[in-house]
């Protein structure tokens, strides 16, 4: 993500209005663009080897009788 935060605007709305925009938005959003942010998203929160590591396989075996 190489955009950055315009600072230079003030938006005053009601919270309403900008869910609707935030959905009008993502609705429109490139497929691109919506799996960058959930990466970026993800690594925010997991750190860095959420998305360059691999996904850990745990295997358990059950025994029936």
């Amino acid at each position: 993500m190489e955009k950055r935060m315009d600072r230079t605007k003030i938006v005053i709305a009601k919270q309403e209005d900008i869910d609707k925009m935030d959905d009008f938005y993502w609705a429109n959003a490139s497929v691109e663009e919506k799996i960058e942010t959930i990466t970026f998203l993800r690594e925010c929160f997991y750190g860095r080897e959420a998305t360059t590591g691999r996904l850990q396989r745990i295997y358990t075996i059950l025994k029936f009788k």
